[in-house]
């Protein structure tokens, strides 16, 4: 399986790729539920986590907790989620 931070990038520089086509879900720990978002609402992506936009709401997400990402809605990574 390919590391999520390169796939984050490939979705975002490789011309090949339209970044609108895909979501990114992250586990929240407190809701214990994946939450979707466009893949556009990325705002930036560090060594180990990625700030994003979403709702008019900036979070930073840690790239451990990303456990899906899907193209036109089809699943194209997947981690799962542990129970640490």
């Amino acid at each position: 399986m390919i590391p999520i931070k390169e796939l984050l990038n490939k979705i975002k520089w490789d011309k090949n790729e339209n970044p609108e086509d895909y979501t990114v879900g992250y586990y929240d720990r407190l809701k214990k539920e994946i939450i979707e978002f466009p893949f556009t609402s990325i705002k930036e992506i560090d060594e180990n986590f990625m700030l994003v936009e979403v709702a008019g709401e900036e979070k930073t997400i840690p790239l451990h907790a990303i456990k899906i990402v899907r193209k036109k809605g089809e699943q194209l990574w997947k981690r799962p989620i542990s129970n640490d």
